[in-house]
């Protein structure tokens, strides 16, 4: 299995850069992962609907850009589907036997993701209702793959 996380910024604090590493090093028995970043863009203070619309738009080309055809591509919006981890670790298997041997998951920006990557998306899941950091979002969902693969392979896992 291949994963792919293609996310909007860099992470600068060293507690995530640590978090991130130590679930790749976890994942890695589980198939190959990836993280793509691409350049955020600075969004001034007061900034209106349409600036931000242009800088959400800006970004989503990027990260548009890294997207391959033979990725199933999974973007993380609030108004995606919800998921329990059981359920969550199901779905990951089924698009796997069905063929699916890379999904790449998709994070955005402050601002969220343009609509041309919720259109390129095959869906879209919503983690939590809550917002987080885009920084935190990549540690929890690397945490939810690397808890999806031990239920995948009934390997224990604290609830």
């Amino acid at each position: 299995m291949r994963y792919s996380v293609l996310c909007v910024g860099k992470i600068k604090e060293k507690y995530y850069t640590d978090a991130v590493r130590e679930y790749e090093k976890r994942l890695s028995r589980y198939g190959k992962l990836t993280i793509q970043e691409v350049p955020d863009e600075k969004t001034p203070d007061g900034a209106s609907a349409a600036l931000e619309q242009q800088i959400r738009e800006k970004e989503g080309e990027r990260l548009l850009s890294c997207i391959k055809d033979t990725m199933y591509v999974i973007a993380l919006d609030l108004k995606g589907k919800e998921y329990d981890s059981v359920v969550f670790s199901n779905h990951l298997e089924s698009l796997m036997t069905s063929g699916k041997s890379h999904i790449a998951f998709i994070i955005g920006g402050s601002l969220g993701l343009a609509p041309s990557v919720l259109n390129r998306a095959d869906e879209s899941v919503c983690f939590s209702k809550m917002t987080f950091p885009h920084q935190l979002m990549r540690v929890i969902l690397l945490e939810q793959l690397y808890r999806a693969n031990r239920i995948r392979c009934n390997e224990p896992y604290h609830k």
